[in-house]
């Protein structure tokens, strides 16, 4: 009896688990984080460039930025060096273009390059990113969500609350958690019973 009410939680356990997947976000591709933002508040934002080609190194990326995508100021990235082409001067200048050159990240590495920035409006933001490998191939990050090379891109939104994905892939993180704590409990409790001769 204990058996099978065991199984049962060690199922329903990976079950939960299960659930995590479609909720989980696409690994394995260049993205601008957060994915989900305020408009018209400065914040840190996140590139990260996979290096996916084996034996090659990434040595450039050209991150274009999108209209309403403000720049503020960059976060230092060491063995990197960083080019700005911008409209305007001095407090005016909009930020265009971004490329980071003379560093080497290698394979199954991200480069990961950091800035300040607003989102001004409530809406999507795509960036367009080009990667450089060692070898002068180039991945262009430009495609749509369901390409092999989707563009970044970020939502910025009015409210954060409400449901979408982000609060799914917590409801499902946090139901995952407890059913494997269930079963890891119905396991250990059934260990300390004898078995039936």
């Amino acid at each position: 009896m204990t058996s099978r009410r065991t199984r049962r939680l060690a199922a329903a356990a990976l079950t939960a688990v299960g659930c995590l997947v479609p909720a989980a976000p696409a690994f394995g591709h260049a993205v601008v984080s957060p994915p989900v933002v305020e408009p018209a508040t400065l914040q840190v934002f996140t590139l990260s460039v996979p290096t996916e080609r084996e034996d090659r190194e990434t040595t450039k990326v050209e991150l274009t930025v999108p209209k309403g995508f403000a720049i503020d100021s960059f976060a230092p990235a060491p063995g990197w060096k960083r080019t700005v082409s911008s409209t305007g001067s001095g407090e005016s200048a909009v930020v265009n273009k971004v490329t980071w050159s003379g560093g080497t990240t290698p394979t199954e590495e991200d480069a990961v390059f950091q800035f300040n920035a607003t989102a001004t409006a409530a809406k999507t933001y795509t960036f367009t990113v080009r990667q450089t490998y060692d070898d002068d191939n180039v991945v262009e990050w430009s495609g749509p969500e369901s390409s092999d090379t989707p563009a970044p891109r970020i939502d910025a939104r009015e409210s954060l609350g409400g449901s979408g994905t982000p609060t799914i892939a917590i409801v499902a993180l946090v139901t995952a958690g407890l059913a494997v704590l269930l079963a890891a409990a119905a396991l250990v409790a059934g260990r300390g019973e004898r078995p039936i001769a």
